[in-house]
């Protein structure tokens, strides 16, 4: 089981199953979600995935056709990613869960890398 939380701690989620694959996100719409050089996630199954509490402090933002973005109303910590394209997965934002995740992670749309990033 993965818990994870929101910084304010009102959302909780869990994740039954294990987590897929993890990436660090360097697309322009993760840097600007994120505000940081890149938006990390795990990718999970969707069916596995749930609020323990604080889903009616999650607010739902579509940033392209097909994507939505979930994230914390009163905190404004960013939670899920998820494609329409991939109706069974849906991405938890690394930095939200609760125990370290230890496993490898890729880095993706890294054309679109900042340069004040230093190489891993």
């Amino acid at each position: 089981m993965v818990y994870g939380s929101c910084l304010c701690g009102r959302v909780k989620y869990q994740v039954t199953g294990d987590i897929r694959s993890a990436s660090h996100c360097h697309c322009t719409m993760c840097q600007k979600q994120h505000g940081a050089a890149c938006g990390s996630y795990a990718n999970v199954d969707r069916a596995g995935f749930s609020y323990a509490s604080g889903a009616d402090a999650v607010a739902a933002y579509e940033s392209s056709p097909g994507v939505t973005r979930g994230f914390c109303q009163i905190c404004g910590s960013s939670l899920t990613w998820h494609s329409e394209k991939s109706p069974d997965c849906i991405a938890v934002s690394l930095g939200t869960l609760d125990a370290p995740y230890l496993g490898a992670v890729e880095d993706i749309f890294t054309e679109t890398r900042v340069g004040w990033l230093p190489e891993s």
